[in-house]
């Protein structure tokens, strides 16, 4: 079973100015005289892997409904690819796992909120034209994408949205109808200036048991407080099984080599049936399919292997979109393998990544030129809203079990349709790698992570 659960909290801060002269430290704003008061915003997305039923149920996905333009899907893996590049710059040796789809989500919804200057950086960072294609693409993504397909045997997948506001503001009602038509968004009164605590804790309640207890303590101490005025939520869960398990009784302690250069024993799974691999230049990929039954769908895992030891680093500064988008969508060939082993691993992580939207060129709304406008009603002169902070935490654990259903044996089907006499390969995950998880019939990536030492939960 494979278990992936992202959290991840942008944060936006409306501040309340008279401002006479004024001294910018970092993301703030210091006032020399006069009113200085930070009322808050906080956009929450949580996603993650995980078996949860939460959201639209969906067996009868149609074909048609997950044709996406190529445009779409390019813009989505562009976006995904620049981010996760520029949060893994800081993360040095550590394990990763990080939606950059969800976040994504998050900033589509900030964007209906948003106007002028603001709203174009926006877009120009998720790869999306402003306004209604961003959001139809979003809704595509959230009832079709990430619906559930358990009663049809396929993946258990749900995705919700959910928006607390203070109770003494109102939302614009257009920016309303987009969170509520598109994102499915209901909207619920929360007495922000008197319990910020109290707002906090059912937060964090509510992450906890949408997760199934995984992630506690999502919103740190202090992170709502008086000020804050709206809290906008985003959960994903999903839970595949492995179209071919691997056997437990065949799982063995094996070298895996650090980026330090020094080398760990770890529990590694081991088969001998056929995969779907492909070498690359300089690296190799193994595609691992979930079991779909007649979900219309196909989720894998696509792990990527660098052929040298050290290679994680210049792998995940060289893969482009055109690598992701056409050259790993048609790996389905299976061939012959003289070895097979992919280490077991569980992985929690916690990533800020302000500074990678940032140099993604996502400034604006970070600043008190933020331009926030389309999202309350009735601001008084002087005040704005901005982005504060970013917040996303994850949970990974990947180990041998999975369920046999009807797409095992057609997927052995086709493979018998196009064998071929050629030499056993091999595939040994025993150092760094980079790993994605994608629907493929829309061809988009959900998830995406790197696994630099299996043992580290942390």
């Amino acid at each position: 079973m494979l278990c992936l659960l992202i959290h991840s909290a942008l944060f936006l801060r409306l501040h309340h100015l008279e401002l006479k002269s004024t001294v910018t430290i970092g993301d703030y704003v210091s006032i020399e005289s006069l009113v200085w008061c930070i009322p808050t915003v906080a956009v929450i997305a949580v996603v993650g892997l995980i078996g949860s039923r939460l959201g639209r149920q969906n067996p009868t996905i149609m074909d048609r409904e997950l044709e996406a333009k190529p445009e779409q899907v390019q813009g989505s893996t562009e976006f995904t690819l620049n981010l996760y590049k520029e949060v893994v710059k800081d993360l040095g040796n550590e394990n990763a796992a990080l939606s950059p789809l969800s976040i994504g989500i998050a900033l589509s919804m900030v964007s209906a909120g948003a106007n002028g200057p603001t709203l174009q950086q926006i877009a120009d960072c998720l790869k999306f034209p402003p306004g209604d294609k961003t959001h139809e693409f979003s809704h595509q993504l959230t009832t079709v994408a990430l619906a559930d397909g358990s009663k049809a045997g396929g993946p258990q997948l749900a995705s919700a949205n959910r928006v607390l506001v203070e109770q003494s503001i109102k939302l614009k009602p257009a920016f309303q109808k987009t969170l509520k038509h598109s994102y499915g968004s209901d909207v619920g009164s929360v007495d922000f200036k008197h319990k910020a605590e109290k707002a906090r804790e059912d937060v964090n309640s509510w992450a906890k048991k949408q997760t199934h207890g995984k992630i506690e303590n999502l919103l740190p101490l202090g992170a709502l407080d008086a000020q804050t005025r709206i809290v906008l939520a985003n959960a994903l869960y999903f839970k595949g099984m492995w179209s071919k398990p691997f056997e437990e009784s065949a799982t063995k302690e094996a070298d895996f080599f650090l980026m330090d250069g020094g080398n760990i024993k770890v529990p590694m799974m081991h088969t001998q049936a056929k995969q779907c691999i492909r070498d690359f230049p300089t690296f190799k990929v193994l595609r691992l399919p979930y079991s779909s039954g007649k979900d219309a769908r196909q989720f894998s895992m696509l792990i990527l292997l660098p052929h040298d030891r050290n290679g994680l680093a210049d792998l995940e500064q060289n893969l482009d979109t055109k690598t992701v988008c056409e050259d790993l969508a048609h790996i389905t060939r299976q061939v012959p393998v003289s070895r097979c082993d992919v280490p077991k691993f569980k992985i929690s992580s916690q990533v800020m990544v302000p500074k990678a939207l940032k140099s993604l060129g996502m400034s604006l709304v970070f600043g008190e030129h933020a331009d926030l406008s389309n999202m309350v009603e009735g601001l008084p002169a002087g005040e704005s809203l901005y982005v504060s902070n970013v917040f996303h935490k994850g949970f990974v654990e990947v180990n041998e079990k999975g369920t046999e259903a009807a797409a095992a044996t057609a997927i052995v089907v086709a493979t018998r349709m196009c064998i071929v006499d050629e030499q056993p390969m091999e595939f040994v995950a025993d150092h760094p790698f980079l790993f994605l998880i994608k629907e493929e019939k829309m061809n988009v990536v959900v998830f995406s992570g790197r696994v630099t030492n299996p043992l580290a939960e942390n």
